[in-house]
Order: structure tokens, then sequence, then C-alpha cells
């Protein structure tokens, strides 16, 4: 059963992503015109060392790419095939896992919106309220209400931990299935992401619901959410893959994800600005965190009104970054997966 599931992705790779020659041909041409922009893109208000320093670095890990691409094609390509396969079946279960999750409680879904809700009224009242963190934002540059820009960092932030911790337990959750042969389980953590999205669609409205009662109407840069949502949803479906693997082997990730997680809330600028920092090379630490451009992209959409390609280098590090933990995440997932049966 095994074996034929993969011969039938193998088919449809060979029908919708070309042959492998071909496919690892236009991946290289991609990579090669993405490094010659980024040695031609100039930046005249940058240092130039920095510049250099992030030249570098994005082509390094481009050609990185490329060659991990080329070595493990086959193994790469084979869960994206059974995914498209199976997305009827995945769309159907995300729903019902959806539901599942808050059947039996009288308030259901009301749960799910009312924990993020009153973290966002209590960061307020302690940062704004009580220790005036608007007027150091003020000072950095930023004009915005404080309650508007912390928001508009915890909608991303809810998703992402809600994403990555339901993802990295699909497979312990959904063990009775993964002891069936005959089910594809290379699709159970892209399940309990799209869950998870359902919610984030409402926190979104919420987020643009507040922007406008302080002024800040939806207009065509408003429209880069669901550019910046699809970057999220990519970045933790490719972690989940990472994560869900490695937790059947070794239980104590779940609890370290948990501990990452709750610093990970302070080593994102989402109740602080990065602006704020006066170290150069403090800043550039802070932006190795790819949350870092998913946050700032959500203000950028909401009331910056700035496109997401004006960022030239933290785009190009991002998609770098999401690629890269994708395709580590979907071979380890490959990798390990025929032993995932007899361990739970």
């Amino acid at each position: 059963m095994r074996f034929r599931k993969t011969k039938n992705a193998n088919n449809t790779i060979k029908h919708f992503l070309l042959s492998k020659p071909a496919a690892i041909a236009i991946f290289w041409g991609l990579g090669l015109i993405l490094a010659a922009v980024m040695i031609l893109h100039r930046n005249p208000l940058a240092d130039q060392a920095t510049e250099n320093m992030k030249k570098t670095s994005g082509c390094a890990l481009i050609v990185f790419i490329c060659i991990i691409f080329a070595l493990f094609y086959d193994g790469i390509t084979t869960i994206p095939a059974e995914l498209f396969q199976s997305r009827r079946l995945i769309w159907k279960l995300s729903k019902n896992d959806f539901k599942k999750r808050y059947a039996g409680s009288y308030l259901g879904i009301i749960w799910a919106m009312a924990q993020p809700v009153v973290t966002v009224i209590m960061y307020w009242i302690v940062f704004d309220r009580v220790f005036d963190t608007r007027s150091q934002l003020v000072a950095s540059g930023v004009e915005v209400p404080y309650v508007l820009y912390i928001t508009a960092g915890l909608v991303p932030w809810f998703y992402f931990t809600e994403a990555i911790t339901q993802g990295t337990t699909a497979l312990l959750e959904y063990n009775y299935l993964v002891k069936k042969v005959v089910f594809n389980i290379s699709i159970l953590p892209i399940i309990k992401v799209i869950a998870a999205t359902f919610i984030h669609i409402f926190f979104v409205s919420i987020l643009l619901i507040v922007a406008i009662g302080y002024g800040y109407y939806p207009s065509i840069y408003t429209l880069q959410l669901f550019y910046y949502s699809i970057c999220l949803f990519l970045l933790v479906l490719g972690m989940s893959y990472f994560t869900c693997a490695l937790v059947v082997f070794f239980r104590d990730l779940q609890p370290i994800i948990n501990i990452a997680l709750q610093i990970g809330i302070w080593a994102t600028p989402i109740l602080w600005d990065i602006s704020m920092l006066e170290s150069d090379s403090l800043k550039a630490l802070f932006k190795l965190n790819p949350l870092v451009y998913i946050v700032n992209g959500y203000r950028s959409a909401i009331y910056e009104k700035v496109w997401f390609w004006e960022h030239f280098y933290s785009s190009t590090y991002f998609w770098i970054v999401t690629v890269s933990l994708f395709c580590l995440g979907t071979l380890l997932f490959k990798k390990l997966r025929v032993h995932f049966a007899d361990v739970l």
C-alpha cells in the first residue's frame, strides 16, 4: 500500500510538475534570477557593508536550497503531490476537526475567541494604561493607537501558536489513523493548520474592525493580508511537518515548544517596536526571526500603507527560510513515517 501511494504521488508529480530534470532546471533558473536581482539591487541609504553581507548570505542560501532541491527532489515533491491528491478529504477533515474541538461545550467556538480577546485587553491595560508604553513607541516613530499596534501583532502570533501547537500533536491525536496502512497520514498536519485558519479569519475581521474604529479604513494595501496569511500558513506548515515527525520519538519536544512560544512573544516585536533597539547588530539578530517579517507585514497592510516588495531583503530572506523549512520538514516526515505506527 505504501508503495502504491508513493507510485501514485510520483505520477501526480510527473503530470503536474513536469519531468524531474525540467523541474530542477526551472527551480535553478528561478534561483539564479533571484540571486541576480539581489546582487543588482541597490539601496543608496543603506550601509554598504551591511548590504554586501545581506547579498552574500542571501546568495549562499539560494544556492543551498537549489542543491537540496536537486539532490532530494523525489522526497521533497512526494508530500505536496499527496496533499494535492487528497485535497477534498483534507478540506472535509479540517472542518470536522474544527467542529470537534469545541463540541460538547455550551459556548462552543466562543471559547476559541475569548482567550485571545482577553489577552489583547490585558496587554493593552498593562502596557498602555499602566506602563504607558505608547509614549516609547511615539518616540521611536510609531504614532498609531497602542491597542491597534498590539492587535496587529497578536493576530498573526495567535495563529502561529495555535497552528504549530496543533500541528505538532497531529500524529499523536490521530494515532488510530496512523496505524491504518491504507490512510495517507501526510495530510494530518495540514488538517490541523487549516483548522486553525478558521479562527484566524475571525481575528483578522476583528483587526479590521479595530482599525476602522480608529480611522484606518481598508485600502488596496489591506489586500496584502491575504499574502501575509499565506506566508504564515506555509511557514507553520513546514515547521509542523518537522515537529510532528520528531515528537513521535521525542515527546519532550512538546513542552520545549511551549516554552519557546512563551519566549517567542517577547523575542518578536509584538508588544514593542524593533526601532527601539539602538544597536544595528541587535536589530539584525532579531530580524532573523521570520515572524518579524509577518508581524511587520500585518502592520504594513493595516496602517503603514507599504507594499511587501518594498522590503526586498526581508521578503527574500523570509521565503528562503520558509522554503528551506518546508523542504527539511517534508524530507524528515517522509523518512520517519514508516516507523510512526510502530512507535504509536
